[in-house]
């Protein structure tokens, strides 16, 4: 696929690249409609419990607003790489950022909690789309040896947006009203089409190929089926009929999805992509990353909010300095990324983000407001610095012609390890909490109960069931600590492991592409020996 845009001229000794006039303005229009994508995800689940309380259901029928635009994520990026060959990435990218603006507004418009669920099924169509479109484009029109500083702004979006919306969320909800958190989106998306109908380069059609059906509903269905079964397996149990039959289901069909890719001849994600080791290795120390960026999303706000008794802003606050730490070092990680390559950024991020984890083990009731941004800051630098370049190298690892689906791998395994990662931490987490309370209560003796005021002997007395609900009270958060420290520490363990798996990535400067060598000029002194033969083979006759 390539752009009618003009390459970049080599930059004069003193001068700032020519390039940055071309690209500078249409990636930040790319990075705009990203983020509000991006920013949905999470900007929702504050506003839970206020839904709740409007549309009149229970919790568990209202988280299925976050679960359907999970499900319907993981069903509608496979179909990006085939759209935007189909149709152009251009076209593409303005059709989803408008439907994602009209998907938007439905949602504020909702009148019932089914109408709400289906407005958010079309939202996260075009919303699945953008990330994977907006990733390709970012290629198609900046210079390789630019790629990494401008990744290093356009990662803000994948990292920044998911910290910042439960912020934003809850202070639109505690000042206006639930609703708004759809209606914001749909001036920016409106403006953010304008823009880029206007400096975004016009990108020519990919090679025509025919849809592939088979291949589609095979991983349209296993992934459907796993992300359905990581969403309720808590509900439903682990154990279930149910989950282990969509577990199961989903690996056939992801086995089948495999086969079929590798048979027919022009396959919705070439999975021979994986051939490509860097490639391969990027896409898992990508989901190390998020398995450890959205442990951290989830359960320290969780646990502020249960066992400190702080409220949903309150919470996004203590947390939103990490996401500043994260704005800072993503785009000096690119332009390091230029000069150093990849491996060692890399390989330090990682390093850092798995002690700064570490040191998440040790939450706590009791912890303040200044360990909370000391822990949280340190593992935010580890990842800003290691994010881009891992995703940097594993795309540009890529033939120009793959890019497209590259980026649709990269925002598959993004959607399912963050997904399946917290599902399996979650489990944990409960399977613990199970465990730990049932060993501290078989240790409350007469004794015991008798230091904390409680007359176990003689039955109980005035006061003794409030110390009882105190002492409760405090196992209960004692054991919700030590079970999430495990957590942080299982996720520790991962992220230093793959700051040893970074080790295999490419170091070096960023490899300048050849310069393409003019189409030869036809002499027209020189004939060819068939035309010489022509005439004499005319007189002969």
């Amino acid at each position: 696929m390539e752009t009618t845009a003009p390459q970049a001229a080599p930059p004069t000794p003193g001068q700032p690249p020519a390039a940055d006039a071309r690209w500078g303005l249409p990636l930040a229009v790319l990075i705009v409609g990203m983020f509000m994508s991006v920013l949905d995800v999470t900007i929702v689940n504050v506003a839970i419990p206020s839904i709740q309380n409007d549309l009149g259901s229970t919790l568990d029928d209202v988280l299925w607003i976050a679960t359907a635009y999970t499900l319907t994520l993981g069903v509608v990026v496979p179909l990006s790489s085939w759209l935007g060959d189909r149709f152009g990435l251009t076209t593409v990218y303005l059709i989803t950022l408008l439907g994602f603006a009209a998907g938007s507004a439905l949602c504020g418009l909702a009148w019932s909690l089914d109408s709400l669920i289906l407005f958010r099924v079309v939202q996260a169509v075009p919303g699945g789309i953008l990330p994977v479109i907006t990733l390709t484009i970012v290629y198609q029109i900046v210079p390789r040896d630019r790629i990494g500083a401008a990744m290093g702004m356009y990662g803000l979006g994948i990292v920044f947006a998911p910290a910042a919306g439960p912020v934003l969320g809850g202070y639109l909800i505690e000042h206006t009203n639930w609703r708004l958190i759809f209606y914001i989106n749909v001036p920016i998306g409106i403006l953010g089409a304008i823009a880029a109908y206007a400096v975004l380069p016009h990108t020519r059609r990919g090679p025509r190929r025919p849809f592939d059906l088979p291949g589609f509903l095979a991983i349209a269905f296993g992934l459907f089926a796993i992300l359905l079964a990581s969403s309720e397996g808590e509900d439903w149990g682990w154990t279930s009929y149910p989950v282990l039959i969509l577990a199961t289901a989903g690996v056939l069909s992801l086995a089948l999805f495999v086969v079929i890719e590798l048979e027919v001849g022009h396959p919705l994600l070439d999975v021979r992509l994986f051939r490509h080791w860097q490639f391969t290795n990027s896409l898992l120390l990508l989901s190390i990353l998020m398995i450890g960026l959205m442990s951290m999303l989830f359960y320290v706000p969780v646990f502020m909010q249960q066992g400190q008794g702080l409220t949903a802003l309150e919470a996004g606050l203590r947390i939103l300095p990490q996401a500043l730490v994260v704005a800072v070092m993503m785009p000096i990680a690119g332009r390091l990324y230029d000069k150093v390559g990849p491996r060692w950024l890399a390989a330090i991020g990682l390093a850092v983000s798995a002690y700064g984890t570490y040191l998440l083990c040790d939450i706590n009731p009791a912890m303040t407001e200044g360990d909370i941004t000391l822990w949280t800051c340190v593992r935010a630098a580890g990842m800003g610095l290691a994010m881009m370049p891992i995703m940097t190298a594993g795309i540009a690892s890529l033939p120009m012609s793959k890019v497209n689906q590259g980026s649709a791998w990269n925002n598959v395994s993004r959607q399912v390890a963050g997904a399946l990662g917290l599902a399996a931490l979650s489990a944990m987490a409960t399977i613990h909490q199970a465990q730990l309370l049932a060993n501290r209560s078989a240790l409350l003796t007469a004794d015991h109960l008798a230091q904390h005021g409680i007359r176990a002997a003689s039955g109980p007395g005035e006061g003794d069931f409030l110390a009882m609900y105190g002492l409760f009270r405090r196992t209960q958060l004692e054991v919700l600590g030590d079970s999430y420290s495990n957590i942080f520490l299982v996720t520790a363990v991962l992220t230093a492991f793959g700051a040893l798996l970074a080790l295999a990535l490419p170091s070096g400067p960023t490899p300048q592409p050849p310069p393409t060598p003019p189409p030869p000029r036809p002499s027209p002194a020189r004939r060819s020996p068939r035309t010489r033969r022509r005439p004499h083979a005319h007189a002969g006759a």
